[in-house]
């Protein structure tokens, strides 16, 4: 596994850009269990649409390789704005760790987005466990600090999205819960980018071993299953917290 850590440095991300432009090329017929995937996952200062990442780890995986041929890069990033002791509570940093290890965010920020976009560009899925967060914080910090925005149509894979469409099981479907369902062992503690970024990633050799028609997806089919399969979800939740007496929620999937 190849790892680079806390950028400023270019060569970091030219790395894992390099990696990526000898990926091979894919397509709308590429099946799930057969694709290239870029884990994606960040910690952030809150979760509100002024909040900010903090850090981020970006990890290429070659299906062919598995976690052992892993090309990761890690930024540590100073967002210039507090952190709220909630999520302080959660990942670890601080406002003073941020600004005296952080990287700028006009450099950070602006690495991890052509490197998705580059992988996009390779049909090469940006996955993330509860992508429209993670999404979200790096299209507002690129928005934020006027750079490159991502492609408007992105190709993502979900793990959240996927097991709460095949595993019916009950009980929480958290990173930490959904990995040990699946008998993945994480490569560090939760909660650090990186170690959550790798366990999202290792979900979907059993996800695509346990249940075929996960691996069997086509990267053309992926993004409208997902969409179904979120819009499923919603309604059977939503059904079950009205009848509760609470508010249904609104959000759509990306």
């Amino acid at each position: 596994m190849t790892t680079m850590k806390n950028n400023p440095d270019p060569d970091n991300a030219a790395i894992l850009l390099d990696a990526i432009a000898q990926a091979p090329q894919q397509d709308d017929d590429t099946t799930l269990g057969e694709a290239w995937l870029l884990g994606f996952d960040t910690e952030t200062t809150g979760t509100g649409s002024s909040d900010a990442i903090v850090s981020a780890s970006l990890v290429l995986r070659d299906p062919a390789k598995g976690y052992l041929g892993d090309v990761v890069a890690e930024w540590v990033v100073n967002p210039h704005r507090h952190i709220c002791e909630g999520a302080s509570r959660v990942n670890g940093f601080t406002d003073e760790f941020l600004e005296a290890n952080g990287a700028e965010p006009g450099d950070a920020i602006a690495a991890i987005g052509s490197i998705v976009t580059a992988a996009q560009a390779k049909s090469i899925p940006l996955l993330a466990y509860n992508a429209p967060f993670d999404v979200r914080m790096l299209s507002g910090d690129l928005k934020r600090w006027k750079l490159q925005a991502l492609p408007d149509e992105l190709l993502v894979v979900d793990p959240l999205v996927i097991d709460r469409e095949i595993s019916h099981r009950h009980g929480k479907r958290t990173l930490t819960y959904t990995t040990e369902y699946y008998g993945i062992e994480p490569h560090g503690d939760f909660h650090d980018a990186t170690a959550d970024t790798t366990a999202a990633v290792d979900l979907i050799k059993p996800m695509s071993t346990l249940y075929p028609q996960v691996g069997n997806l086509k990267l053309g089919d992926l993004m409208d299953w997902q969409r179904k399969a979120h819009k499923k979800w919603k309604d059977s939740f939503n059904k079950w917290i009205e009848s509760r007496g609470r508010r249904p929620i609104t959000d759509n999937w990306l």
